[in-house]
């Protein structure tokens, strides 16, 4: 998987503050129910927003490690509880050229 380039990774983050979290990573930690949740997730919006509420800094970035390890997702920021993750859909970037998520953004 490539890495995001820092100015696509800009446009993600800018794109990210207007997102709610669609996944709680609650007190189990990461379970197969979680990790399904985040797939389904990715493949219905590309970029999502996971909280993670009681875990430590250095917990937080091991689970986003492993959740785009598992996922494929990259990850776009982790900032404070909230992790930003995107993946980027085979039938969106076949559909509708390299700069969907930039499209989207702007309104076309």
């Amino acid at each position: 998987m490539r890495k995001l380039s820092p100015s696509r990774r800009r446009e993600l983050k800018a794109r990210s503050h207007a997102l709610d979290p669609v996944v709680l990573i609650g007190g189990a930690g990461l379970s197969p129910a979680v990790l399904s949740e985040i797939d389904c997730a990715l493949k219905s919006h590309e970029l999502i927003k996971v909280r993670v509420p009681g875990a430590v800094r250095p917990e937080r970035e091991t689970l986003l490690a492993e959740i785009c390890r598992q996922t494929g997702a990259q990850p776009v920021q982790h900032i404070g509880k909230i992790l930003v993750l995107f993946r980027e859909s085979p039938e969106r970037s076949r559909d509708s050229g390299k700069n969907s998520v930039r499209r989207i953004r702007r309104g076309r």
